[in-house]
């Protein structure tokens, strides 16, 4: 029973401390998170299929959109966590908020919850292998994310 629990304590901090890094721009962290192939999967907001990735895939596709934006917030809560063997499953709620001053509003806050998919890896450590958003709604100015993109350009 302990080993499962400090299981599950690692894996809350490894989905925490993504999160976190993501608003820190911390690539380094936000790629160890991953396991050697990720499936991201935001298909329910931008209608896009999952995808395979590698950890660095990800860094490259997040660092194309969100340093452009001034801040970003990322605020995950109510976390729930099932273990499988060598896996395990954390549930979370989600909101992310991106400010960029614009004279259409600054505000794009995006609203909706997570599955993350743990696995467990050779070396005991446990990985993200697979993460999707469940979109429920978004606030504010939705041409933002257009505008962080031209930032980078």
């Amino acid at each position: 029973l302990n080993l499962h629990v400090q299981n599950m304590q690692d894996t809350t901090s490894i989905v925490i401390g993504l999160i976190v890094a993501t608003d820190q721009q911390a690539r380094e962290t936000v790629q160890e998170s991953f396991a050697d192939e990720v499936v991201l999967d935001y298909s329910s907001m931008t209608g896009n299929p999952a995808v395979n990735l590698s950890p660095q895939d990800v860094v490259t596709a997040w660092k194309g959109v969100l340093p452009g934006f001034q801040h970003t917030h990322h605020q995950i809560g109510n976390l729930l966590e099932s273990v499988d063997g060598d896996r395990v499953k954390v549930f979370c709620y989600g909101t992310a908020t991106h400010y960029l001053e614009d004279e259409k509003g600054n505000v794009w806050t995006v609203v909706g919850s997570y599955d993350f998919d743990l696995k467990q890896q050779e070396d005991q450590s446990w990985k993200i292998s697979s993460m999707t958003f469940h979109f429920k709604y978004q606030d504010g100015n939705t041409e933002l994310p257009q505008k962080a993109i031209q930032n980078l350009q």
